[in-house]
Parts: C-alpha cells; structure tokens; sequence
C-alpha cells in the first residue's frame, strides 16, 4: 500500500504506535473502507473528529493514511489522519468558498485527455495547475490516438509541447495498447497515481488494462451529446499487479481551482519570469504601460491563449479567496451568536 520508513517515522511522531495503521481505499458520504495488514473493513471517523472538523480537508480522503481500531474484522473507527505530504484538491462545485478533496499522498498523476473530443489545452493548463499546487508530479496522456490520423496527432503532440514545459507526454490506445510499454515505465512498486480526466476519455478502461482484470465499469460516449458518461461513481485505490497503486476518479467537467498560486507560479513560469521586468511591481498584465507580459503577447513570445487563461485562472484565485474569506467571517458570526445565545441561556436559568 506504499507505507514506508517515513510513514513510521511519522507514526511515532504523531503518537498513534498504540493503534493500527491502514489506508484510505474508498469513500461513500463519509463511510469509508480501509485496507490495513489484516485484510479490508468499513469504518468511521469518531464524534471527537467529527466535531472538531472545520472543513472538508479535516475528513479523511482516498489515499489518507490513518490510525485505527478494528472491531470484529469487519469495522474500524479513524481516530486520526496522519500528515499528508499532498492533496488533490479543487473548488467545490456549487459549495460558496467550498473544496472538494480529490485524493491524498499521490505521487503522480495522469492527466488524461482524449485527441477525438476532449483535447483542450486551456483545460490540461488547470489540471497542471492543481498537480504543481498540490506537489504532484504530472504525467500527460493523450488517449484514444487509434481515433485519429498519423498528421492529426503530431499536430496535437506538437500543440502541447509548444505550449507546455518539461512535462512527460505519452500518447497510447487503450484498443490496440500502443503506448503502454512507456506508461508502464513510469509505475513503480509503492508509488501512488491519480487518474484526472473528464468522463469518457477512457480512465476506467486504462485502469482495467493495467490491472490486467475488469476493476472499474466502462461505457460508451454518448451519440447525443458527444459526451462521456459518469460512469466511476466514486475514489477507489486500487494495487496493480507490479505493485504500483493507482486510484480512479470520476470525470471533471468542472475543474475549478482553489489556493493555487505556487501552482499558477509553475505552471505559468514563462509569465512569470517575463512580469519580472514590469515597469511597475503589481502589475495586472492587462492594460499597463511597461507590461513586459503584455509586450510579450504582443511580439508573438507569449502565446495568447496561454495569457488569456492564466488571467481567467487568476480572476478565479482571487474570487475563491474572497468567498472563502466571507465565509470564515460567516461561520465566525454565527459561533459568536450561538456562544451568546448559550451564555444568555444559562443565565436565565439560574
């Protein structure tokens, strides 16, 4: 399950060596199943977690490490999360200042896109943006390549690597298995994968394949919306065959992002670097005089597409930011107020 000499030194450090240590492999509206060294039980977080939560990511999530009781061999109780070293995480849809936990202590995630409908480079710039907020190694994979031409796909191949850095790129089918003696290559025994991709582009299939067995369901796009459909219903970690540990998702047609600027640093370092030479220090990159960003678009250095979606991911940050803030201010109005009505309470009894 990849627990290693750090995770025990973590173990003593956090004083759980009294309980047992299992993994996170699935979540159901907070049920949870946990897989430790005497097999796969149900569990439970405790009232005290419960009650102390603050938010989601005080919840365990697939791929959590956690300390735990095992009752009858079938049931656990989660007394703790133990540190994570990274989360997947993106803004909550529908949820005002919200985030949804996608996965925890992940290695690598594949980014997977299909080159018949769902290749978007504004949409691989956001998956990259939460894989570098999240301290998670990113691999592309272009999937379905048996769909398209030879001249098709080097077009899309070169799409990407003129837009897009220093990131591992492997294009493979997942009919004819072209591509996976490269994937393979990078699984190694105890590292855990992510899979991030919309519905459709052939996640649950690709899972299956490395596996060797049928582990997720798999359907066909839809013919009347030329979408895929949610066909992975929930996180589940898997352990393939060679030892590498990979979890599925279901597909994102939102990818919102949240806390994200040492990711949007990263992704969009080029930016970065260039607004360095800005004639004024807070420089927005849209309008100012001096904008070295702005000369850069302009001459042809910057592509524009790249500009335009870092601007529309950093109007983004800063809205999730001011939601999340009105709601702290929110919650802690409401904690004076119920503290108040309590305190008024017990006055008048006595």
């Amino acid at each position: 399950m990849g627990f290693n000499e750090n995770l025990k030194r973590i173990r003593a450090e956090e004083n759980v060596s009294g309980f047992e240590i299992g993994r996170v492999i699935a979540e159901h509206k907070e049920r949870y199943v946990v897989m430790n060294d005497k097999g796969v039980v149900d569990a439970e977080i405790t009232g005290n977690m419960r009650f102390n939560a603050n938010d989601r990511e005080d919840y365990p999530a697939v791929g959590d490490w956690v300390a735990v009781t095992t009752y009858d061999s079938d049931f656990a109780v989660i007394h703790k999360i133990l540190p994570r070293f990274s989360i997947i995480k993106r803004k909550a849809v529908g949820q005002f200042g919200g985030i949804q936990i996608i996965a925890a202590n992940i290695d690598f995630a594949f980014l997977v896109l299909a080159v018949d409908r769902d290749f978007n480079l504004n949409r691989l710039e956001r998956y990259l943006t939460i894989c570098n907020t999240s301290n998670v190694k990113p691999v592309i994979i272009l999937s379905k390549i048996d769909l398209t031409d030879e001249k098709g796909l080097n077009e899309i191949l070169e799409s990407v690597n003129a837009r897009i850095k220093d990131v591992p790129l492997i294009a493979l089918s997942n009919e004819t298995k072209s591509g996976y003696d490269a994937l393979n290559k990078f699984i190694e025994k105890g590292k855990t994968y992510c899979l991030l991709g919309s519905s459709g582009v052939g996640k649950s299939t690709l899972l299956n394949n490395l596996a060797g067995k049928s582990v997720m369901k798999t359907d066909a796009i839809s013919e009347s919306t030329n979408r895929g459909k949610h066909v992975t219903s929930h996180r589940e970690l898997i352990i393939l065959e060679n030892g590498g540990i990979l979890i599925d998702n279901p597909g994102m047609r939102e990818v919102g992002i949240a806390d994200a600027e040492c990711g949007l640093e990263i992704t969009f370092d080029k930016i970065y670097k260039l607004s360095e030479n800005c004639r004024f220090k807070d420089c927005t990159h849209k309008q100012e005089k001096g904008c070295a960003v702005l000369e850069a678009v302009e001459n042809g250095e910057l592509d524009i597409d790249s500009y335009q979606n870092y601007l529309k991911m950093v109007k983004e940050k800063e809205y999730f930011e001011s939601t999340v803030s009105e709601r702290r201010i929110k919650e802690k109005r409401f904690g004076k107020m119920l503290k108040n009505y309590w305190k008024t309470k017990k006055k008048n009894n006595f």
